[in-house]
C-alpha cells in the first residue's frame, strides 16, 4: 500500500545508510529480523543505549515484541542504540524500513519518539515506561503514541510487607536515583506495605529513606554514581537497616558491595526486573524484586496493533493484568516464615479485588 507517511523517509534512508557505513547501531548485524510472513504488519523496536542484551528493560521489551510477532506470524526489525545521539536516527531508520509499530524503550527516547510521531502521523509508536511531553514538560497527547506505564506501587506494597516481615532489626530502607515519579511510585508503595504490616502485626518496623507524606527522601542524584550509592547505603546500615530497596537502576550493586564490606547478612530488593536473573553473582542477597512485566506489556500492545486495534490510551500494568508483580524469593525462601509468604499472597489478592487500595501521587492512574 502506498503511504503518504514517511515525512522522514529520505532522511531516514540517508541516516540508515550513514549508520551502516559507519558501523554504528543500525549496521546490518544490529537490525534483527524474525519469521518470514506475507503479512504487511511490521512491528519494530529501538533500544536505549544499553542495548537488547541488557537482561533488563530492552531485552525484556524486545522479547515481548518478538513473542507477539510469532503469534501474529510476522517478522520484526530492531535497532540498538549505543549512545543517546543515535535515538532519533535509529527511529528514522526503522520508519524508512516500513515499520507500522515502533516500540521505543524508556523515558530517554521520549523526545525522539515525540518528534518522529509528529512528523509521521500514520506510524504508530508504543513508548515504554514514559509519556510524551512538550518542551516545557507539559503533558502532550498524540494520536499515534501509546504510553506503556506501570503502577509499580501495587507491587511495591507486596515488597514492603515482605521486607517488614523479613527484617531482623525492625528497620528497612530505600533510596532512589533521582526524584522522578517513576522512582517515587516504588517508594510510596514500599512505605504503604510496611505500614500495613505494622497494622496487621502490631509492630513498629521503621522505614528510613522515604517519607511518603512529605514526598521526600534519599536520592543519589543520578543512576550511575556507584560511589554515592555505596555511601548512601553505608549511612542506612549505620541506622541498623537490614533490608534495602534501591530504586536506582544498577546501583543496587553498590549497595550489595557496601553490605559485603560490613559483613552484613541483610537483603536487597531489586526493581524493574528480577535481579536474581539479571545479576546472579549476588544471588544470596535478593529477598525479591519489584517487577515491571515488560514482556507481557510489549506483547499485548504489539498484538493489539497487529490486529488493527492500536489506540493512544495508556496501557497501565497492574497486579490484575500481570503488568507488575514481585519476583520469587529464590534463595531467601528457606529463611522466611511460610505464613509471611501466605500473607503476601493474600495481600495481592486483596489489592486485585479492591479490598486493599493502593494510592500514590506518582501512580500513572493519577
Amino acid at each position: 500500500m502506498q503511504r503518504s507517511k514517511r515525512v522522514t523517509s529520505l532522511v531516514a534512508a540517508s541516516a540508515f545508510a550513514a549508520l551502516v557505513l559507519s558501523g554504528c547501531a543500525a549496521a546490518p548485524d544490529a537490525v534483527e529480523s524474525t519469521a518470514d510472513s506475507a503479512s504487511t504488519f511490521l512491528p519494530c523496536a529501538v533500544s536505549d543505549l544499553t542495548g537488547f542484551d541488557d537482561h533488563d528493560f530492552n531485552e525484556l521489551t524486545y522479547d515481548g515484541v518478538k513473542a507477539a510477532a510469532k503469534t501474529l506470524g510476522v517478522e520484526t526489525k530492531a535497532t540498538e542504540s549505543a549512545s543517546e545521539d543515535q535515538y532519533a536516527g535509529n527511529i528514522d531508520a526503522l520508519i524508512g524500513e516500513g515499520c507500522d509499530l515502533i516500540v521505543t524503550v524508556g523515558f530517554a527516547l521520549a523526545t525522539a519518539t515525540r518528534d518522529a510521531a509528529k512528523l509521521n502521523p500514520d506510524v504508530n509508536f508504543a513508548l515504554i515506561d514514559s509519556t510524551v511531553n512538550n518542551d516545557d514538560f507539559s503533558p502532550l497527547v498524540l494520536d499515534n503514541v501509546k504510553p506503556v506505564l506501570f503502577d509499580t506501587a501495587q507491587a511495591a506494597v507486596l515488597a514492603g510487607y515482605l521486607a517488614a516481615g523479613a527484617s531482623k532489626t525492625g528497620v528497612v530502607g530505600t533510596y532512589g536515583g533521582m526524584p522522578f515519579p517513576s522512582v517515587t511510585v516504588f517508594m510510596d508503595g514500599f512505605a504503604d506495605g510496611i505500614a500495613h504490616y505494622n497494622e496487621v502485626h502490631s509492630t513498629a518496623v521503621k522505614l528510613v529513606g522515604w517519607d511518603k507524606a512529605a514526598q521526600n527522601g534519599l536520592f543519589v542524584g543520578s543512576f550511575d554514581d556507584q560511589n554515592q550509592a555505596k555511601t548512601i547505603t553505608s549511612g542506612l546500615l549505620d541506622q541498623n537497616v537490614d533490608v534495602i530497596m534501591p530504586v536506582a537502576g544498577t546501583l543496587f550493586k553498590a549497595s550489595i558491595e557496601a553490605m559485603k564490606d560490613r559483613g552484613s547478612e541483610g537483603a536487597i530488593i531489586g526493581v524493574n526486573s528480577d535481579a536474581f536473573v539479571s545479576a546472579p553473582e549476588y544471588k544470596e542477597y535478593y529477598l525479591t524484586s519489584v517487577l515491571k512485566n515488560l514482556t507481557t506489556a510489549a506483547e499485548e500492545v504489539t498484538i493489539a496493533a497487529g490486529n488493527g486495534k492500536f489506540d493512544n490510551s495508556s496501557y497501565i500494568g497492574t497486579l490484575e493484568n500481570n503488568g507488575v508483580g514481585i519476583a520469587p524469593t529464590h534463595d531467601w525462601e528457606s529463611k522466611l516464615d511460610p505464613a509471611l509468604l501466605s500473607e503476601v499472597d493474600q495481600l495481592k489478592a486483596d489489592i486485585i479485588s479492591g479490598a486493599f487500595v493502593v494510592d500514590s501521587p506518582s501512580s500513572p492512574k493519577n
